[in-house]
């Protein structure tokens, strides 16, 4: 039990109705979920507004409420706490609640549009394999050591995130690597942490169906930088033109990594296969199982924020060289007679083109790449013929399915992706909209030494449609329809 005073320390009240000496239980957002003598704190979403559910809070339990609108009416025995930012007050209160455990980590924030799972997911790899003790907060998975816990959000909301940072800090933790989304950032999930360091990947087009523009998506990036303590430091892509945006304000010492450009760590690609690349980094010569050009910007920002951890040279080396690809990122899952299939992640114009960038200058020419591809639904609609666009460049064959559709039709969506088809690149396309028959459909058209590419949901294990998730995933289809495979 805690006391509620200890809870909202450093929260900017505005008003209080009944006594702040009481002991509360947990501290809930959702009316759900609260239980007897719990605080709950109802949020403006931009759904829902939480103040709707008060009394339902109450008679469930709830001894007090935090909210940005006192009711009209108030009860004698239920403290009513009133704040001017109740998304924020959530953040402090849950921080409060598991007594700071961000303060007792070395927590590692990588935020960008793409790139922040495979950087997250290799550190703690890396750090793991350096004898560390390291949790990982990630789109794929939680995870604190060994132990896998589920994930459902990139960043989790404020409550679950200092839960998990605590069991970190309780499991002996000294390290955290963790994916900031903008829609964390947005939301205030992690305006209560304190990091250590904070990665920026690259900028392009997503999400916008949720921000209002591509400049407020980029703002709302920046907010992470802005906050980072004297003591951090801001490790940005200097490849990137917003990368240095990222920067302007920032309190934090900041360093540079880059592939095109003068930097702090710089690397080199002296050759790249499908099964890896050589690389030399600061002038020392690294081999990676991972691939592609943006792959090596990925192994770059992993060394660069190892060495700011103070990690030897020669054994980070030897370490980043035995990291395999992250599961559902540019992941050779399957090669028969010479067919080669390919997952990714990809669903967003930037990552698809640098995909299939990759691809081509690996392969010969002499074999046909053939993409599977969709775009979700209620999700961003304005990358969807840009998605289109780019598939038909760059391929030489593209069939156009079903991703996530959630609560749109299937053909609706595949219709606004066929709008960015250039004319002459109408022979190239065809439309399957059952995912399962495309990716059958793809093996089938395939000849030796093809290379299919399967993207847009990695390492996704489900289908979600109108409401419902089913079983399903690339990796497995593409198995299934090239067996036997080696």
């Amino acid at each position: 039990m805690k006391l509620l005073q200890d809870i909202l320390y450093r929260v900017a009240i505005e008003s209080v109705v009944g006594s702040t000496h009481r002991k509360i239980s947990e501290i809930c957002f959702d009316s759900r979920k609260v239980t007897k003598e719990a605080v709950f704190v109802a949020i403006l979403g931009t759904q829902v507004d939480g103040h709707q559910f008060i009394d339902n809070a109450i008679n469930k339990g709830a001894m007090v409420v935090v909210c940005q609108n006192l009711p009209t009416k108030t009860k004698e025995d239920i403290t009513f706490v009133q704040v001017s930012d109740s998304l924020l007050a959530l953040s402090v209160m849950a921080a409060n609640y598991f007594d700071h455990p961000s303060s007792s980590i070395q927590l590692i924030g990588v935020t960008g549009t793409n790139g922040k799972t495979t950087i997250a997911t290799l550190l703690y790899r890396l750090f793991q394999q350096l004898g560390y003790s390291v949790g990982l907060i990630s789109t794929i998975h939680n995870a604190i050591n060994e132990k896998v816990i589920g994930s459902t959000h990139t960043t989790p909301d404020a409550i679950q995130l200092n839960a998990l940072l605590k069991r970190m800090v309780d499991a002996g933790a000294t390290f955290c690597f963790m994916e900031v989304s903008s829609h964390g950032i947005a939301q205030k999930r992690i305006a209560a942490l304190n990091f250590e360091g904070g990665i920026f990947t690259n900028l392009s087009h997503d999400h916008l169906d949720y921000h209002r523009s591509f400049e407020d998506y980029r703002d709302t990036k920046k907010i992470f930088f802005d906050r980072l303590s004297p003591s951090a430091f801001a490790l940005t892509n200097a490849d990137d033109k917003n990368g240095s945006f990222m920067l302007q304000n920032t309190v934090a010492s900041t360093y540079r990594y880059g592939i095109q450009t003068a930097a702090d760590f710089n690397l080199k690609i002296l050759e790249s296969r499908f099964d890896g690349m050589l690389l030399k980094i600061n002038q020392q010569d690294l081999w990676t199982q991972l691939v592609g050009n943006f792959n090596a910007s990925n192994v770059l920002a992993v060394y660069a924020t190892a060495k700011l951890l103070d990690v030897e040279t020669s054994e980070l080396l030897n370490a980043i060289s035995t990291l395999e690809p992250v599961s559902g990122r540019f992941e050779l899952v399957a090669q028969h007679e010479g067919i080669s299939a390919i997952i990714d992640y990809a669903h967003t114009p930037d990552a698809l083109k640098k995909v299939l960038e990759t691809i081509n200058q690996i392969r010969t020419g002499n074999e046909s790449l053939i993409t599977v591809v969709g775009c979700g639904g209620n999700r961003d609609k304005a990358k969807r013929p840009i998605i289109g666009q780019i598939a038909t460049l760059l391929s030489d064959k593209v069939i156009f399915t079903s991703d996530n559709p959630r609560d749109e039709h299937p053909d609706n969506i595949i219709s606004e992706i066929e709008k960015g088809v250039d004319p002459i690149h109408f022979k190239k396309y065809s439309i399957i909209q059952d995912r399962r028959q495309a990716i059958k459909i793809a093996c089938q058209m395939a000849q030796p030494n093809d290379i299919i590419l399967v993207a847009g949901k990695g390492h996704e294990n489900y289908q979600e449609i109108n409401g419902n998730r089913f079983d399903f995933n690339d990796a497995n289809e593409l198995k299934q329809n090239l067996e036997p495979f080696v």
